[in-house]
């Protein structure tokens, strides 16, 4: 992420200035009077108290925790003091995606049970959510949508159920899962600020669960280690579990995950056939993988954002490998060296990266693929991403013992065989 979107400064004179434009757009969603309050000296802390410069109700609650987030699974600890001690009000956890956009996601606690949750992070919001769960179609999805935007003040949800597209059973089911996920994604946001409110205004909850605080800190943490396991068998959502012949002797547990790898379903959509969240999904093809009973194939590229997909899942795995090893710098300066020498990665990169993680903005680089060679150009931009990720594995295997060279070739030639020329 380039933090100098995010960069301010304060002259001379005392007066704070934007200099980046996530700056400047945050500075004006926080347009009125402040009070600064003591703070260290590498941090400020300013306190919303109305035109009047007075604090009360109006104001907004008082902030009772609140600090950094440097690593994933840094807010565990927050959380479980939370739990422990009681507390009733909101975390709120503020990040910022790659491309730029802020995420807020708060969960409510009550004496150490977490009430509800909201999010504003792609994805987690609640027809993402049905639409994962299998609970609503794409098509179902948009239906609410316009039915909600047409109707000022109605949740999605209980629309959902007023045009007979789910029960009232599911909604309260699939808004649980949801308030289940939205606390996963705290507990994994590596960069961003955590604040704690002292107290919470009933009406933002859409519903009221109580799940132990405690018991959702441990399934995530433990989540957390499982996924790096995951992946190392199962490397997106968009690859395709396919059965194994002859086997079948499922395990009664999984047989209804075994019975929708079709060799065609993503396993986002065996997740969606299924009912089952990502995690969910996911831990059980890795039983079914490990088992012997299915394995997986490459995600099937179905135009070239699918095709840049591909690409960045390989170049990711590249970049942590050298980076593990010391490397990342030098490979990062191989990487631009070896673009320039050829002359087409500059404009097919254009906007859209390299990020720190090795990957580029897949719409971006679709349509700069257009520009350059057409509509009808899925096999260049294969072509061309191939050789790109085939040096970076050479440049970073070179300077690897045997065994890790052999691991990370592996690794990454499954992944990418999708893009080799034919």
């Amino acid at each position: 992420m380039d933090v100098h979107r995010e960069l301010v400064r304060i002259d001379d004179a005392g007066v704070l200035r934007p200099l980046g434009k996530v700056a400047i757009h945050r500075l004006r969603a926080h347009k009125g009077t402040y009070r600064l309050m003591p703070s260290p000296p590498h941090g400020l802390f300013l306190r919303d108290v109305g035109e009047d410069g007075r604090r009360d109700e109006k104001d907004g609650a008082v902030i009772r925790l609140a600090g950094e987030i440097t690593g994933p699974g840094a807010i565990c600890d927050i959380v479980a003091l939370i739990a422990q001690a009681g507390w009733r009000g909101e975390l709120i956890v503020l990040s910022m995606t790659d491309d730029g956009v802020d995420v807020s996601r708060t969960a409510f606690f009550e004496s150490g049970n977490v009430l509800g949750a909201i999010t504003t992070a792609p994805g987690e919001r609640i027809g993402d959510v049905m639409y994962k769960l299998g609970a609503l179609s794409a098509e179902q999805v948009e239906q609410v949508w316009r039915e909600v935007q047409a109707h000022e003040g109605r949740r999605f949800g209980q629309m959902a159920v007023e045009l007979g597209l789910l029960s009232n059973d599911r909604l309260y089911t699939v808004m649980q899962k949801q308030v289940e996920e939205i606390v996963f994604a705290t507990l994994r946001v590596a960069d961003g600020m955590f604040y704690f409110l002292d107290g919470y205004d009933e009406s933002r909850l859409a519903t009221r669960h109580h799940a132990s605080a405690n018991a959702l800190l441990m399934d995530g943490v433990r989540r957390m280690d499982e996924v790096k396991y995951f992946r190392e068998r199962i490397p997106s959502d968009e690859h395709i579990p396919t059965q194994v012949a002859g086997r079948t002797d499922v395990p009664e547990e999984f047989a209804p995950v075994h019975a929708a790898c079709d060799a065609h379903r993503s396993v986002a959509e065996v997740g969606r056939a299924c009912g089952l969240t990502e995690f969910e999904v996911t831990q059980a093809i890795f039983q079914l993988v490990q088992s012997g009973h299915v394995k997986i194939d490459p995600p099937k590229p179905t135009g070239a954002p699918a095709i840049v997909a591909i690409f960045n899942d390989a170049i990711r795995e590249i970049v942590r490998t050298a980076a593990a090893s010391g490397s990342g710098d030098a490979l990062r300066e191989h990487l631009a060296s070896y673009a320039l020498s050829v002359g087409i990665y500059d404009m097919l990169f254009m906007h859209a990266g390299p990020r720190e993680d090795g990957s580029v903005d897949e719409d971006r680089v679709a349509s700069n693929i257009v520009m350059m060679a057409g509509e009808d150009s899925f096999a260049t931009l294969s072509g061309w991403l191939y050789e790109y990720a085939a040096f970076a594995l050479f440049d970073t295997g070179s300077g690897l013992p045997k065994a890790e060279e052999q691991a990370l070739s592996k690794r990454v030639a499954e992944r990418i065989a999708m893009l080799a020329p034919k």
